[in-house]
């Protein structure tokens, strides 16, 4: 098995994930037997040797004695809960200095498999890409962040659910909330990035916009499973990805 020695792995499981109406974190909530996150840790464990940083933010003890019982990982704490662009940023001064691509990814998205995390990064490095957006297109895209491409086709913005106009909430492709960064334009864009939208949260999806008017290279990867990418909202949701591993 090939493992990418100069990657690192940032996982985002800091969220309370009050949709989910429990009193228990929401990544540890499980499938299959298993707290969601230790599924995306396990795959990208099939990729990387070491560099996975996990960061934690509410109820951050129980979140990492949890991961500790299966697996070794360094922890990122996430001391305000300022939105995923933040949750990044915190992790940057954990890295390895050998690291020259970040893969992030989401604590909730426990169908996620190893091959398409390589299919990322792969696309990634051979595109020479300076941020790489794993995408998929659904019949419902309600809640989700969409993906914008200008009349050449290209990728010039994530709009999520809240920001979006009508007619952008009409594109049915959406964000997976799974990247790839080419680590040097991600140091510099995470600094840009400022918490002017309705949330006021600071959102790594501004990363877009960011590096388009820099003319970075952005590549959009469409993957054709979207049970695989679908995130763990609520019980609901959670019901969903216990059934479908279980018929995989």
């Amino acid at each position: 098995m090939d493992y990418y020695d100069d990657l690192a792995v940032v996982i985002l499981a800091a969220g309370k994930g009050s949709r989910m109406k429990s009193d228990i974190p929401k990544v540890l909530h499980k499938v299959a037997g298993k707290a969601m996150v230790n599924h995306v840790i396990e795959a990208s464990m099939q990729i990387v040797r070491s560099n996975i940083h996990v960061v934690v933010g509410h109820m951050a003890g129980m979140v990492k004695d949890e991961i500790s019982q299966f697996f070794q990982v360094d922890f990122v704490f996430q001391d305000r809960l300022l939105g995923t662009g933040d949750a990044v940023k915190t992790a940057l001064p954990a890295l390895d200095s050998s690291v020259r691509d970040i893969l992030v990814l989401c604590g909730d998205v426990p169908l996620i498999r190893p091959e398409t995390l390589r299919c990322l990064v792969e696309a990634h490095r051979k595109n020479r890409a300076g941020i790489s957006v794993l995408a998929t297109e659904i019949s419902d895209p309600s809640g989700y962040g969409r993906i914008i491409l200008n009349e050449n086709n290209e990728m010039v913005a994530i709009r999520e659910e809240a920001d979006a106009s009508e007619e952008e909430k009409r594109i049915k492709r959406i964000n997976t909330g799974i990247y790839c960064f080419d680590l040097g334009l991600l140091s510099w864009v995470i600094e840009k990035i400022m918490p002017e939208n309705n949330q006021k949260e600071y959102y790594l999806t501004d990363a877009i916009e960011l590096a388009q008017a820099e003319n970075a290279k952005i590549c959009v990867v469409t993957m054709d499973e979207p049970m695989q990418v679908m995130g763990v909202n609520t019980l609901d949701e959670l019901k969903r990805a216990r059934e479908l591993l279980t018929l995989s």
